[in-house]
């Protein structure tokens, strides 16, 4: 199966929305990517543009993310990328998506305690694949009125 892995190195955008499915956890939040170069003209390093990420977790690393990260740490994701077209209100929408294998905070930017989360009981068997929530629809018995997902300032 062809695929599109991406590694990613930038800073947490948005805390990290955590959500217990009947297919397991999942977790996602917004990853600010700013690439920078050497401006020669002032010998000085400047920010360029900046891409955005939604990053998404399912299972063990959902729960892991949610429970590591916050808004600013640093981090590099790995997984597969997905770009979506949509059009939305008469507009055309554009977004780019990491479907998470790995996250981990940038160690050439900071240090870090790990902790290990416990293994499950023996006897237990692995969660199979599940498919990825919609989170389009908010779940049943909360009100259609929810709040707009932070914007982040990097």
């Amino acid at each position: 199966m062809n695929e599109t892995t991406i590694c990613a190195v930038g800073n947490v955008a948005t805390q990290p929305v955590y959500r217990e499915f009947t297919t397991g956890p999942s977790a996602r939040f917004r990853l600010a990517v700013t690439s920078r170069y050497l401006d020669r003209g002032k010998n000085e390093w400047t920010d360029g543009h900046t891409n955005f990420f939604t990053v998404w977790a399912n299972r063990q690393l959902a729960t892991n993310a949610a429970g590591s990260l916050n808004v600013g740490d640093p981090v590099v994701v790995h997984g597969r990328l997905k770009v979506r077209s949509d059009v939305r209100e008469g507009q055309n929408w554009t977004s780019a998506d990491i479907d998470a294998v790995a996250i981990g905070h940038d160690l050439a930017r900071g240090t870090t305690a790990f902790r290990r989360t416990p293994r499950p009981e023996a006897g237990a068997t692995a969660a199979p694949d599940r498919p990825e929530p919609d989170w389009e629809t908010p779940p049943s018995g909360e009100g259609s009125q929810q709040a707009p997902e932070p914007v982040a300032v990097t």
